[in-house]
């Protein structure tokens, strides 16, 4: 991606990959090759997220399971964070747990309460290759937790329990994407 130019403006949309797909349920490979492939399919995914109006999305949420996510997300100061990683790495996971609205858009329209920690930091690389880490807090925080469990296969209704969980789940398979 060229430094100075907005993420997504040359992609395209992809379709995304919706709850039940085996996509989202099995772990991301790791990234072997960075190039003007991997260049593409971020900016892709920064068109998708866009046009679905996210603030983070998963390679596994538009079909390619590869460790990749990007994200345009605000944190509970309102200061926008704005990037991709590939091969992310949660290293660190702490602070208060918090239980919030949680949505995703591989479950349009649904959310639920999720218990998440408070601050977040994630290490991988650019599609340059050059090492990045972030660090996240309040919402951000979440978004990073929220698009490394989709690279391990895991959805953010894989952490609700009980009433919350039977109501998201009940509410997805009553959704018109959801038959």
């Amino acid at each position: 991606m060229r430094h100075g130019s907005i993420p997504g403006a040359r992609g395209r949309v992809l379709p995304l990959s919706l709850l039940g797909d085996p996509v989202l349920h099995t772990r991301c490979e790791e990234v072997t090759e960075f190039g003007p492939q991997l260049a593409r399919l971020v900016e892709n995914m920064f068109s998708t997220m866009y046009a679905a109006q996210g603030v983070g999305l998963a390679a596994n949420q538009v079909g390619e399971s590869l460790r990749v996510f990007v994200y345009d997300c605000p944190d509970d100061e309102e200061r926008r964070h704005v990037g991709h990683v590939v091969n992310p790495r949660l290293v660190e996971a702490d602070g208060l747990v918090l239980r919030g609205p949680e949505g995703c858009l591989s479950l349009p329209g649904l959310e639920a309460g999720t218990e998440r920690f408070d601050h977040a930091v994630v290490e991988g690389f650019t599609v340059d290759g050059e090492p990045v880490r972030i660090h996240g807090t309040g919402w951000f925080a979440r978004c990073l937790q929220h698009e490394c469990d989709h690279l391990d296969g895991g959805l953010y209704v894989d952490r609700v329990r009980g009433w919350r969980r039977r109501r998201v789940m009940w509410q997805a398979g009553r959704a018109s994407w959801g038959r």
